[in-house]
Formats: structure tokens, sequence, C-alpha cells
């Protein structure tokens, strides 16, 4: 029995490693702490795998919760986004949020209202704080419920609260949104005031706008001309024209140009564009008639203009407004060689397969070296491959050909391909 139990003990020292060998002989209860270190690390293993599932499982019910609301479906919103608050995990403020968004819009005000408190208390420093707090006032306008601006501290809950007086009480919003306008308070607070105030209605409100039109600091008061011009009517325009005529500040009568340009007031502008003494404002001018499309007004004032730095303008206004007609026109028959060169290159820019025969015979028929360079220009901006690739074969001009050659070899078209091909054979 004794040989027996010796021959077990030696074929079990055969197989132990060499390490837990050394260890046994310095430490016989060193086999032990390796085997609990063994346990450990699979514990650790098995909690990361449950936490990673859950964290799965919670972001999975979150997008759920979401597509629900995306469909409407309150109800299954509500249950599926009040299980992710309860897990407490990453969504678990957002959830509380959506919460009552979907309570609210099922009627269950009270209950919205008590989620978006347990919000503010659990999750203080959340970012859905502030949203929670512009929609605790939704909740409470739509239950008919006045909120009193004065005593709300949030800037963007107070313009909400504020929004909602006006339609209900609007005599008493109007002083409120004068005050921020006159306050010191933000900038954007102000502007979002002003807006307020021009959608309300009220000549009092409309009285407003005009004066902080007319006499606002700077950064307001092209704001409020701005607003004016949104608003549109003739009433709003000739508050905009007695403002430009009693002011010598260019920047407000540039945004009253862009005023009458969101308004698509052609007369007065074109009024400007001929009358303006300043060529600054009257460059302005002709570029807002062109965001709008006034072709013919700006043909007409091509005719007229003697300033070279003005006619360049309106040629780039017909470019915006895409008259390629005048465009081609002018190309063909201007005397002014700067004026020329601008209108290809704005011909150019429109692009269009009917400009390139245009170009073509406007290179074959003029000499200048500076209308010869604005075609290839506009010939490689329009992409046009096949007539420069004509322009090459016919040209005998090396620095031409060469300023060709170079247009064309960064070009994406197989037929200037083929032709550098050919030519460096």
């Amino acid at each position: 029995m004794k040989s027996k139990m010796l021959l077990t003990l030696a074929v079990a020292l055969v197989v132990i490693t060499p390490t837990l060998r050394a260890n046994w002989n310095n430490d016989p209860t060193s086999i032990t702490v390796f085997a609990t270190d063994d346990r450990d690390d699979d514990r650790a293993d098995r909690d990361r795998d449950r936490a990673q599932q859950k964290a799965d499982m919670e972001e999975n019910l979150y997008d759920s919760a979401t597509d629900a609301l995306d469909d409407h479906d309150w109800r299954s919103a509500a249950s599926k986004f009040q299980r992710v608050a309860e897990m407490h995990m990453a969504h678990a403020d957002a959830a509380l949020y959506w919460l009552a968004y979907a309570e609210g819009k099922m009627g269950a005000r009270s209950e919205a209202l008590d989620t978006l408190l347990k919000l503010q208390k659990s999750y203080p420093k959340s970012k859905w704080v502030d949203d929670g707090k512009t929609l605790e006032v939704e909740i409470r306008q739509s239950a008919g419920q006045q909120i009193e601006p004065e005593h709300v501290v949030d800037e963007d809950v107070k313009l909400m609260a504020i929004n909602g007086l006006m339609s209900s009480d609007p005599e008493r919003g109007i002083p409120i949104l004068e005050g921020i306008l006159n306050g010191h308070q933000p900038i954007k607070m102000k502007e979002r005031a002003l807006f307020v105030l021009s959608q309300s209605g009220s000549p009092k409100a409309f009285e407003i706008v005009v004066r902080t039109a007319k006499s606002g600091p700077p950064d307001l008061r092209e704001r409020a001309v701005r607003t004016l011009g949104i608003l549109g009517g003739e009433r709003s325009r000739g508050v905009l024209t007695d403002i430009y005529t009693s002011t010598s500040d260019i920047a407000v009568k540039k945004s009253i140009l862009k005023s009458y340009m969101i308004a698509g007031d052609r007369t007065r502008l074109l009024a400007l564009a001929k009358g303006e003494s300043n060529a600054e404002l009257r460059a302005d001018a002709v570029l807002q008639l062109g965001v709008i499309g006034a072709r013919n007004e700006l043909a007409e004032l091509y005719t007229t203009e003697t300033a070279v730095p003005v006619r360049k303008k309106i040629l780039q206004a017909m470019f915006i407004g895409g008259n390629s007609e005048k465009l081609a026109d002018i190309a063909r028959n201007e005397k002014v060689l700067e004026l020329k060169v601008t209108a290809i290159r704005n011909l150019g820019l429109l692009g269009g397969g009917r400009s390139g025969d245009l170009l073509l015979s406007l290179y074959n028929s003029d000499p200048h070296r500076e209308v010869r360079n604005a075609v290839i220009e506009s010939l490689f901006i329009q992409n046009n491959g096949h007539t420069l690739v004509n322009l090459a074969r016919s040209e005998k001009d090396p620095e031409m050909k060469r300023s060709i050659i170079e247009k064309l070899s960064v070009m994406r078209s197989k037929e200037a391909t083929d032709y550098l091909m050919e030519f460096l054979k």
C-alpha cells in the first residue's frame, strides 16, 4: 500500500510544470494562491460580460423606445422609456425627458410634470434638464396655465413664456419684450425678442421694431431692418425707404438693400442701382437684383451705367441670375476689353454646352491675349475638353498652346487624355 502511494506521488510530480515545482519547493501554499487568482479572473470576466449585456440591452430598449416615439406610439414609447429610466444607466436622463414628452402627448400632464421634476432632482447636471424646463412650459401652457415671465430665470424658457403671453395677453407681453430690447441681456436674447414682436401683428409691437431699426444699437438695428424686410408689405418697405434716406451708415443701407431683395422689391432696388451716388451701394443694389433674377432690369442698367467697376458687378449679377443670353451678347460686342473679359469669365462659370461654340468663335476672332486666356479658363471651368482639344490642335502660338495643354493635363476627360497621348508621341 505504501509503495502504491509513493508511485502516485511520483507521477503527479512529473506532470507539474517547472514553475509550479519551483513554487512548491519554496512555498507549498502558492498552489492554492494561483487557484484563487484564476477564480477571481474568471469572476471578473463574467462580471464584465454581464455589464456589457446589460448595456446592450439598455441601448436596444432605448432605440426601440425612440422608434415608437417616431411612430407617435406614445403609450409604447412611454412604457419603454420608463424601463430605461429604471435601469439607471447611460440613457436614464434622456429617457426621463422623453418619457415626460410622451406622457404630455397622451394628455397625462401631471405625470409628465412629475417626471420632469424627477429628471431635475436625479440628474441636476444633465443637458436634458434645460430641455426639460422648456418642455415644462409647453405642457403647462397647453393645459391653459399662464406662466409669469417675470418669475422665470432661464432665458429660453422666459421667451417661451412671453410667446404664450403674447397670444393670450399681448398688452402685458409687449412691455416685457421692450424691456429685454432696452436691457442688458445677451444679443441673441434681444434678437429673439425682436422676432416675437415682429410675429405678434400688434401695431404697438410693429412700432417698437421700427424704432429699433431707426435708432437701436448697431447689431440689433441691422437685425430689425432685416425683420422689416421679412415682414414685407408696403408699410414695412416705406419705413425702410425712410431709414435709407435718413442714415449715413453704410452697413445699415446695405442691410436695407438686402431687405428689399428678401421682399422682392425690384422697383426700389432698380431706383437705387440707377440713382445712388455711392458706387459701393450702387453695386450692392445691382447684386441684389441679380439674386432675385431681375434680368431685364440688369440689361437696362448695363446700357446706362458708366462706371466700369459697377458694370462688372452687373455682369456678375447676370451670372447670379443665370442670364447667359445677355452675357453672350456682351462677350461678343463689348468694346471695353476689361468688361469683355469679365463677361467671358462669367459665361464660363454658367457652364452649358451652348456657350462652347461661342467661346471658340471668340478665341478665333479676337487677337487679344487677355480674351484668349479668358476663353481657355472658361472652357476649363466647364470641363469642355472637346473644344480645348480643337484649340490645341489649331493653335500655332507656343505660349498659348502650352497654356491649353496645362489645362488639359489636369482635366478628367477622355478626349483630353487621348490628345495628350497623341501629343507626347
